[in-house]
């Protein structure tokens, strides 16, 4: 990810915080709860496009599903910032350590973009 991508989510976040009138503690609930949100919107979407419900047959498109996952992971981006202003960092970390033990050797390389 690029720092751009993180300028944008400290944005985001700053406008959320702006326009709402919400403790801490009940701030990162409601974002979290938000991406439960967003992971239902995916999982329609999926349904949708696959057909599965008989009642509305094919309603989305897999573009449908592709932009209900950036909401997924944006939504999910903005509650860690509101969990931690170093946000990029606790990512980075976090996914670094994934890879790690995921991946074989040859395969880990940086998790950041210059």
């Amino acid at each position: 990810m690029t720092d751009d991508t993180w300028t944008t989510i400290a944005r985001l976040h700053a406008w959320l915080t702006a326009h709402q009138d919400l403790p801490p503690e009940e701030e990162i609930l409601f974002r979290v709860l938000k991406l439960s949100e967003e992971v239902g919107e995916a999982a329609q979407a999926v349904i949708g496009a696959t057909g599965q419900n008989p009642r509305k047959g094919t309603s989305h498109g897999w573009d449908d599903v592709r932009a209900e996952l950036c909401d997924v992971v944006i939504t999910a981006m903005v509650a860690l910032r509101t969990l931690t202003p170093d946000a990029a960092a606790v990512f980075d970390a976090h996914l670094r350590r994934v890879a790690d033990r995921s991946l074989p050797p040859e395969a880990v390389g940086p998790t950041t973009t210059p």
